[in-house]
């Protein structure tokens, strides 16, 4: 299996300086970190890579049974790092992939010198008889779910905005919305239930990697208690709140969200330069 070509793997920036893997999330691809990478380049070797089924992937790697499953992606995760063969990296997950994360570093933790957890959420769904908040009813899910099924392109118009935020910068949701529209109605469909429906709550606690947790202000998909919540769960984890609003900082505020990225990677251990694959 060529997982380079799979997950169409770009390694950029500075040789031999730490590397750092970029995750995109749901309805997005390697592109959403487009003004993060200028900013992180000079100082790191920065690797991107897309979700099998998103972006530039190879679409003819993809399957139900194995991208059905949070497991499924975060295995890939594994396999990215192993082809890159660089040693522990920073890994950085936004949303979804911020749980493909921990996930993968609970698996193989000799493979990850950290994590940033970008706006993640382990359940979207509340549960009320755990105390736990996670910014949706499950109601509420079957709602987006139904919308979702019955007309993808409508339900990418309307809740690109909502996922964004930021009404004041309309050209930010019209991109994402721009990047739904680009993947396929059905790889989306199971993909969203992947994102939605999945409780990985009980898997933070596995974490044994230096962790930031970097959560955004007024994010209508992670509401702070859900920051709280991982910060609490993995231990020795460290909790930032970005001035940044909405759910998607590494477009809304490209410059604070570079900036939290590389203070926690500066702060870990220091590892021997190496050299990722190219």
């Amino acid at each position: 299996m060529d997982v380079q070509r799979r997950n169409r793997i770009v390694v950029t920036g500075q040789a031999g300086a730490p590397v750092v893997v970029l995750a995109h999330g749901f309805g997005c691809d390697q592109n959403l970190w487009r003004l993060v990478v200028p900013l992180l380049a000079p100082d790191f070797t920065l690797v991107l890579f897309d979700h099998v089924g998103s972006g530039g992937s190879d679409l003819s790697a993809w399957n139900a049974e194995r991208y059905g499953t949070m497991q499924g992606y975060a295995d890939d995760v594994v396999e990215v790092c192993r082809a890159i063969d660089a040693g522990p990296v920073v890994f950085v997950g936004h949303s979804v992939a911020a749980t493909m994360g921990v996930l993968a570093a609970a698996a193989e933790p000799e493979l990850f010198r950290g994590l940033v957890l970008l706006a993640p959420s382990p359940c979207f769904i509340d549960d009320p008889a755990r105390g736990y908040r996670g910014g949706f009813s499950a109601a509420d899910i079957d709602e987006l779910l139904e919308s979702l099924d019955a007309n993808y392109l409508g339900w990418s118009g309307a809740a690109a905005p909502m996922i964004m935020g930021n009404p004041d910068r309309p050209e930010l949701a019209a991109e994402l919305e721009s990047s739904f529209c680009r993947t396929d109605p059905e790889i989306a469909r199971v993909f969203a239930r992947v994102t939605f429906l999945s409780d990985n709550r009980d898997d933070l606690a596995a974490v044994t990697v230096p962790t930031l947790v970097a959560q955004c202000s007024h994010d209508a998909i992670a509401p702070p208690e859900v920051g709280e919540f991982v910060h609490a769960r993995i231990p020795g984890s460290e909790l930032i709140t970005l001035s940044a609003t909405g759910h998607c900082p590494q477009l809304a505020a490209p410059e604070e969200t570079a900036a939290a990225i590389a203070t926690f990677v500066r702060k870990l251990p220091a590892r021997a330069p190496t050299t990722a694959t190219r």
